[in-house]
């Protein structure tokens, strides 16, 4: 039998960004979504504010969300750095995926912005473990254009979007992890 810290080590090591490009087009249900979703609310927050909100954005909602990615491309880029083949992946990309989550922010005002931002960073995180532990594939995207998607995503005056989270089945192999040694990347202090 494997102990927690066995089950955890071993979700985290394999956690991987899966592109929409490796999605198959079959739909994650929505208690599994649900799923992912819970495991955010348990992130560490600083004086609790739970700065972390969520859109999910599925079904007829995902081209819309492509036109919308779109559009703001055109509308923000110079005519002359225009690339069409870039317009035409923000239709691509959220067609792939099964399921989008944006990933925003309360800003409560209480505590530093960064330290909230870091725990929606942390709620994210939990959502990709989950998302492995369930054999969902996921990706964190964090395109420029996410700061304009406020109206379309209803957020409130003090919300902003920090990203998408894109999601769907795959068949991918689990790729070797590119890290160094974690040893590169410690100090001790101890007298």
């Amino acid at each position: 039998m494997s102990t927690n810290y066995e089950i955890v080590s071993k979700v985290i090591k394999e956690r991987r960004s899966i592109f929409p490009a490796s999605y198959l087009k079959k739909e994650i249900p929505v208690e599994v979504i649900n799923q992912i979703l819970d495991s955010a609310n348990y992130a560490p927050t600083h004086k609790l504010t739970q700065p972390w909100r969520f859109t999910v954005i599925r079904k007829a909602g995902l081209p819309k969300l492509g036109v919308k990615m779109g559009q703001l491309y055109k509308d923000l880029v110079s005519p002359e750095n225009f690339i069409q083949k870039k317009y035409n992946s923000f239709a691509e990309k959220t067609s792939q995926a099964d399921c989008i989550i944006a990933i925003n922010i309360a800003v409560s005002g209480k505590i530093p912005e960064w330290e909230e931002l870091a725990a929606v960073a942390c709620a994210v995180q939990n959502m990709a473990i989950t998302a492995e532990s369930l054999k969902v594939g996921a990706y964190w995207s964090t395109h420029a254009l996410i700061n304009n998607l406020g109206s379309f995503l209803g957020l409130k005056e003090n919300e902003k979007c920090i990203g998408l989270f894109y999601m769907g089945y795959h068949n991918e192999t689990p790729s070797k992890p590119n890290r160094t040694p974690i040893e590169e990347k410690i100090t001790w202090i101890e007298d």
